[in-house]
């Protein structure tokens, strides 16, 4: 049975840990709103992109474009794996590792038992996590997340736009949580490149007159949409991490609270005994003195 110190000490450190997933949650509010804001500010630009990008699809021979043209044979494949750099946002990791690994070993399980699948790793958890199992990791990108830059999501989707016209892969796949509300992240697996119609989007009703040629415009249009699209991906994993946080943190504060009322009626428990003890042996101790 614990003592009184015990307890004491125990509700000491209940307490600080309480402190401590408190503040986190503060922090985490407050990043998740600048984090929502981003990810929110960027979803018109990507979408009009997509229906841009449907349109003039609709005009031109996608077969002059090699990001366009659906291949075949699918024989290898990249595999974008957008995580958080950091732990104390409940199963925010653990779920996308999972879907990432049912994409890698389910979904392209062929490939992956040929050799055919590799990885680019933004933040650290994923990173680490297929790094020491031993899978192809082209680009790692630990520690992205403290300072996000659009730097990044450009290098991620030239380096995956390259392998693709070099005949590297054959498929580009981006794991990623989308951000729907503070409870209800959504994990999702969407096909990069090629770019097809289902990627781009509805074909526009409106007609337009390009100018210059379609052509052009779209060999133009291609990068800013593959770089819009993993910027986006990575901003709206941001924001459902924060959010992840944030919950987690709120959780364990009252679950540190909880555990305080506990500890508190144990603590009083003891010392109501230890009383009682004492009273007893002095009047034990009294009662034999008068014998």
């Amino acid at each position: 049975m614990p003592t009184l110190k015990d307890i004491r000490v125990r509700i000491k450190g209940v307490k600080s840990t309480q402190q401590v997933t408190k503040a986190m949650k503060m922090v985490a509010a407050a990043k998740l709103r600048r984090a929502q804001d981003r990810a929110i500010m960027a979803r018109p630009y990507a979408a009009k992109l997509k229906e841009m990008l449907a349109s003039l699809s609709a005009k031109v021979d996608t077969s002059l474009n090699p990001l366009l043209s659906n291949r075949p044979e699918v024989k290898k494949v990249l595999v974008v794996l957008i995580t958080a750099d950091r732990g104390l946002c409940g199963a925010f990791n653990t779920n996308i590792i999972k879907l990432a690994q049912k994409v890698v070993t389910e979904d392209y399980a062929a490939q992956h038992k040929n050799g055919g699948v590799s990885l680019i790793c933004a933040g650290t958890r994923g990173f680490d996590f297929f790094r020491k199992r031993g899978f192809s990791i082209v680009k790692g990108y630990p520690a992205v997340f403290q300072n996000l830059d659009f730097s990044v999501a450009k290098e991620i989707a030239e380096t995956a736009s390259a392998m693709y016209l070099k005949g590297e892969v054959d498929r580009v796949v981006v794991v990623y949580n989308e951000f729907k509300s503070v409870l209800a992240p959504v994990l999702k697996a969407e096909d990069l490149l090629p770019i097809t119609a289902e990627t781009a989007g509805k074909e526009s009703s409106s007609d337009y007159i390009y100018e210059p040629s379609p052509s052009v415009i779209i060999d133009e249009l291609v990068p800013k949409h593959l770089n819009t699209q993993v910027w986006r991906m990575m901003l709206e994993s941001n924001a459902a991490e924060q959010a992840a946080r944030m919950t987690a943190m709120d959780s364990a504060t009252e679950n540190a609270k909880e555990l305080l009322r506990t500890l508190n009626i144990s603590y009083n428990r003891a010392r109501q005994a230890a009383i009682t003890k004492e009273l007893s042996e002095i009047v034990a101790g009294a009662d034999a003195l008068k014998n």
